[in-house]
């Protein structure tokens, strides 16, 4: 693997992430919640910044991006279905796009229900995966502007992934994930051996994030919401799978 990731804590819970290509030296950044902790990582190690990459419009994943511009000169990509609400994009790209990241190559997947537009970046060769707010850890992201069908869809891409695939999430909820995940499934094993050692993270200081797809599909309510044992669980034993989705999404809205 040539692709080095660096984890940025910003505001309250954001990450951000810094990629670095051993081959080639090109940094890129997913998301941009505050220029200043990314510049001063950025300096400390001294590198420059050749890409900065939105996942969506959120105000705390794009309101750094002109500090860092004009601190870096980096080149911004974003989703072109998103291009009206995101920073001046360089490079607008849709779902089934492949850009290089040095000697990386990044599918780009739409992966809307948070918002329409939403994007991730799969790194498939070196198992990553940045997901932001559509997949996260031990959760999916509220759904503020898609439907219930559409980001059980989006599950579907995330299932279908690799259980090595490592995924990088957008902030730092995993505990309050793990609690409501204990509510659906109080007897898993797995959920259950997951929130020790989240709880033991956190007491350390030590983030979360990323988990793998793995872990994830043992332990996330939204990605086993097809499974039997998750609809037996709810009392929806011979329920359509987007249709348990949709009550588990509706059960942690009101979590």
């Amino acid at each position: 693997m040539t692709l080095s990731v660096i984890t940025i804590p910003c505001l309250e819970d954001n990450y951000a992430f810094i990629l670095r290509c051993s081959e080639t030296s090109t940094t890129a950044v997913v998301d941009v919640p505050d220029a200043a902790p990314i510049l001063a990582a950025l300096k400390e190690r001294e590198w420059g910044l050749d890409y900065i990459l939105l996942t969506h419009h959120h105000f705390d994943h794009i309101d750094g991006v002109p500090d860092l511009q004009t601190a870096t000169g980096a080149q911004v990509i974003g989703a072109s279905a998103d291009e009206h609400r995101l920073p001046p994009l360089d490079h607008a790209v849709k779902d089934g796009d492949i850009f290089e990241i040095g000697a990386s190559s990044m599918d780009v997947i739409d992966v809307s229900g948070h918002t329409i537009g939403h994007i991730a970046f799969w790194f498939q060769d070196e198992h990553k995966v940045f997901s932001a707010d559509s997949l996260m850890a031990l959760g999916c992201g509220r759904i503020f502007e898609g439907t219930q069908p559409m980001m059980w869809e989006t599950m579907q891409k995330f299932i279908a992934m690799p259980a090595d695939t490592m995924v990088y999430s957008g902030h730092e909820y995993t505990a309050s994930n793990a609690k409501f995940a204990l509510t659906i499934e109080p007897d898993n094993a797995d959920l259950i051996q997951r929130a020790a050692d989240i709880e033991k993270m956190r007491v350390a200081g030590e983030f979360t994030v990323p988990s793998s797809i793995g872990l994830e599909m043992a332990t996330n309510p939204f990605l086993r919401a097809g499974m039997n044992v998750v609809k037996n669980a709810i009392g929806m034993h011979n329920a359509q799978d987007e249709a348990v989705f949709a009550e588990i999404r509706t059960l942690k809205d009101n979590f």
